[in-house]
């Protein structure tokens, strides 16, 4: 039972970390870290070589329906009851939070005499997200009394997962054509946690039985509630007095394939339509992980019907009342017991979608370098994003419109306005500084946000360092 509340505490801590996966350097060609959002774009170096633990930081996020402000506002008019009771009225079932952060270990690149681009790395994931109970939300806050008096409440609603993994990468970039290149990458999944519990089923309600033995009858009907996890039961039968290194250490080891393993690959391509006007899309993490190591799922499974607990009084005072509680938990455990499994599950990564259409011009043309194609031909480029990553319940996507300048040799910007789930009026930025040997950028979403950040549905900031060898 501990640890399902643990478990549970963790789909609810996941509400509060969220995030949309997307990152403002799609369609900045020119930067070794475009090649992780799309293996097939355009390359304008030979090598690539990133500093360990700082060549790319990425941490979005954000929630739709609900934000800080919602609950903490300080007023004196409405009280904080009241502000709970209005975004619990006002959020959906469709609402939902999440989180993604990306942290790279390892990056490098080189490009071999026949104009093939080689790419690998090592970088750490985490990804989660959990859908908003909202009717759950409202029985816990409510009570089942008013209008929740017949009212079918569905174990459906409840649906949150989340992961953590390590991606070991090898990819091939090429040229194919004078218009097309054309890019793919290999995926070794190495799991560090995993949790989920997306297919629940069965509902609670409460119903007036006027001719009953009680005034209300509670049911639970048919309930079918499971919690996968892996690599969790590890961690929580470490010896007691383990110290945070303790679970580093054990984190550590799944680094290296010590954790449960899957794969998966990326795919991209870049379509030059002319000097000015190019097409780029990508399809990354089509893949799979196996769970057969530390695996437990916790599920609870049955039907129970309350219509009240007939009191028994003792004939004399001194003895003690029956412990009704306990004997409610246990007819509770009887009827709906909770099972410990160890059965292996398969889990399919978060599938993620781009697509771009860019359009370059300046006064300023790079006919000198022969390598340069589409928006690498001119200082001023406008374009659209496209993103959508596969849910639980549905896709989840974003359109970006963009402005992206050179505005010297060494120096790149770019602005956004992005339009998702999160916020209509996301405004993001980026600076991008190449040198002769390395480049570094730095880029942030919902800059608007910052005014007030206890109003922001979403947030989101990159950066990164690498070293470089730009073709001449």
């Amino acid at each position: 039972m501990k640890k399902c509340v643990i478990l549970l505490c963790l789909c609810v801590l996941s509400s509060f970390l969220t995030a949309q996966n997307k990152q403002l350097l799609y369609g900045v060609d020119g930067l070794p870290q475009t090649l992780m959002l799309n293996p097939g774009s355009n390359i304008t170096f030979n090598k690539h070589i990133g500093i360990p633990f700082f060549s790319q930081i990425h941490v979005n996020f954000g929630s739709t329906g609900i934000n800080a402000f919602d609950i903490f506002e300080d007023s004196q008019v409405v009280s904080i009851n009241q502000r709970i009771l209005n975004v619990l009225n006002r959020i959906s079932t469709n609402d939902f939070v999440e989180v993604n952060q990306q942290f790279e270990i390892l990056s490098f690149g080189w490009q071999n005499n026949k104009n093939y681009y080689f790419s690998g790395g090592l970088y750490q994931e985490v990804d989660a997200i959990s859908y908003l109970p909202k009717n759950f939300a409202l029985l816990g806050y409510q009570g089942n009394a008013g209008s929740n008096i017949g009212k079918p409440f569905s174990f459906n609603e409840i649906k949150a997962q989340g992961e953590a993994v390590a991606v070991w990468h090898f990819g091939v970039n090429k040229k194919v054509s004078k218009d097309l290149r054309l890019g793919g990458r290999f995926k070794i999944y190495s799991s560090l946690v995993d949790f989920r519990s997306t297919d629940n089923k069965g509902t609670f309600i409460t119903e007036e039985t006027p001719n009953g033995p009680n005034f209300y009858k509670h049911s639970l009907l048919n309930a079918n509630v499971k919690i996968q996890t892996s690599g969790y039961s590890e961690l929580d039968n470490l010896p007691e007095g383990s110290t945070p290194k303790d679970v580093f250490g054990v984190l550590a080891g799944r680094y290296f394939f010590g954790g449960n393993l899957g794969l998966g690959v990326d795919l991209g391509l870049t379509y030059t339509l002319n000097d000015a006007w190019s097409l780029s899309a990508s399809v990354l993490d089509l893949g799979f992980i196996s769970h057969t190591k530390n695996v437990e799922t916790y599920r609870a499974s049955g039907s129970y019907e309350l219509d009240g607990i007939e009191l028994e009084f003792p004939e004399n005072n001194n003895d003690p009342a029956p412990p009704y509680y306990q004997q409610l938990s246990d007819a509770i455990e009887a009827a709906v017991p909770i099972d410990t499994l160890t059965t292996n599950y398969t889990t399919l990564r978060p599938v993620k979608l781009n697509a771009g259409l860019n359009y370059g011009f300046s006064n300023t043309y790079r006919a000198c370098n022969c390598y340069a194609t589409g928006d690498e031909l001119y200082d001023n480029n406008v374009g659209l994003q496209l993103y959508a990553v596969k849910r639980p319940r549905a896709f989840s996507g974003a359109a970006t419109l963009y402005y992206d300048k050179r505005i010297t040799n060494g120096l790149r910007g770019k602005l956004t306005y992005t339009i998702d789930a999160f916020s209509y009026t996301n405004i993001g930025a980026l600076i991008a500084v190449t040198g002769k040997t390395f480049n570094f950028y730095i880029a942030a979403d919902n800059l608007l946000s910052y005014r007030n950040l206890a109003k922001a549905n979403a947030l989101s900031l990159q950066l990164g360092f690498q070293f470089i060898i730009t073709k001449e």
